[in-house]
């Protein structure tokens, strides 16, 4: 069964974000995420404040928390603690 990232996430600081970019999509592709989404155009109905949603797709849920506990991913995601507000999670699918 698949596995999934999905975040939504409240950009603070895009200088440091933008880090956060360029580190986290390899280190994701390395364990073979593949972006579904990755930011884009969207209408919040509910919630509010996350205006960026990212979706990865991976072979199962446990190769998605490979990606995420990863030392690859550890260094993109000190930059994403500092530099914005997000929820994230990992969940199986179809």
């Amino acid at each position: 069964m698949k596995g999934y990232w999905i975040a939504r996430c409240h950009v603070t600081n895009e200088e440091e974000y933008g880090k956060y970019i360029k580190l986290a999509g390899p280190a994701i592709e390395k364990y073979g995420g593949c972006f579904l989404v990755r930011g884009g155009d969207q209408t919040e109905l509910e919630g509010g404040k996350y205006e960026r949603t990212v979706m990865v797709e991976f072979e199962s849920k446990e190769q998605a928390m490979k990606a995420y506990e990863s030392e690859e991913y550890k260094e993109a995601l000190e930059i994403a603690l500092i530099s914005s507000e997000r929820h994230l999670v990992v969940v199986e699918g179809v």
